[in-house]
């Protein structure tokens, strides 16, 4: 039975050693292979000498198994490694939404007779408005006096 705490260990793991992997991997094709750690040097050794027994994908595979085994139990994993299988991924699902137009605007009718049913509020002219503004403003330099 494996442990969560395991399984989490497990999934760190297994995702530092496919970055690793792949960085080491673009590090050797810029010829900077020397500056990476003696650890990252036997690695890519190993995974030299997979490609010239088995097919690249295998290969990649079967050196980052190494990488987690070897990182799982650098982080503290009891036992042996769990399996942690990568789900496949999802068939991308057709995103294309159907053209649906908006609904249609209300005529004229509709909204003059929807005024006088009180359903629609009808806005304050904006003279009314500056004229209150002015009342109170005047009715305050009033009362300050």
């Amino acid at each position: 039975m494996v442990k969560a705490a395991d399984m989490l260990i497990a999934r760190r793991a297994d995702t530092r050693a496919r970055a690793d992997f792949a960085t080491w991997k673009m590090m050797a094709k810029l010829n900077g292979a020397s500056a990476l750690p003696a650890e990252a040097q036997e690695f890519l050794a190993s995974y030299k000498n997979l490609l010239a027994q088995m097919s690249e994908g295998e290969a990649t595979e079967a050196t980052i198994g190494a990488i987690y085994k070897a990182y799982y139990a650098e982080m503290g994993g009891a036992g042996t490694p769990p399996d942690v299988r990568t789900r496949p991924p999802e068939p991308a699902a057709d995103n294309v939404t159907a053209f649906r137009r908006p609904p249609p605007k209300p005529t004229k009718t509709a909204s003059f007779t929807a005024a006088f049913s009180g359903a629609q509020k009808r806005p304050l002219p904006v003279a009314l408005i500056f004229a209150c503004l002015v009342v109170v403003y005047v009715g305050i330099r009033l009362y300050w006096r």
